[in-house]
């Protein structure tokens, strides 16, 4: 684990629950994973320090903003050598409507979440993409309709295994 502290039960209550809330006062989460205050916010601060919580943030309802569009995306290189994966990387974490970018296997290289605000804006940032010459061979597209199940915080205490 290269000097990253190994986590306890009680850290992962600790991570579960400020990932459901973050603004959760040191009191109440010192009392939802059954410390005192100052024992936890030291493990609080010990998880920060090793990277486990790296930031805090406010989740926003974006339909209240006005009218938006997910779409996924599939999409190939057209050539596969480290350098190709590399520039397209770095160029499309510099994409502000791209949430995110997944290496992927099968047949295709590259899943990708964008957020715009229609399809036309969609079209233009793909435009604006294929003028770049990062070695986009092709994509395919995936207007999403509905969203009926989106989650904000990870299952942790489900994904950490208490057997090693």
């Amino acid at each position: 684990m290269n000097g990253t502290p190994k986590l306890d039960r009680i850290d992962i209550r600790i991570l579960s629950h400020l990932q459901r809330n973050g603004r959760i006062s040191n009191v109440d989460l010192a009392d939802a994973v059954g410390l005192s205050p100052s024992p936890c916010l030291t493990r609080v601060k010990r998880l920060e320090k090793a990277g486990y919580i790296t930031d805090y943030g406010a989740h926003i309802q974006l339909e209240k903003l006005g009218s938006i569009q997910r779409v996924f995306t599939q999409l190939t290189l057209s050539d596969h050598r480290l350098e190709d994966f590399s520039r397209f990387e770095a160029y499309i974490r510099k994409v502000d409507e791209v949430l995110e970018c997944h290496l992927v296997s099968g047949g295709f290289d590259y899943q990708l979440t964008f957020l715009t605000r229609n399809v036309v804006h969609y079209q233009s940032v793909m435009e604006d993409l294929l003028e770049q010459r990062i070695g986009i061979d092709k994509y395919f597209s995936y207007i999403v309709i509905k969203s009926p199940v989106v989650k904000k915080f990870y299952p942790i205490e489900k994904l950490i295994s208490d057997q090693d």
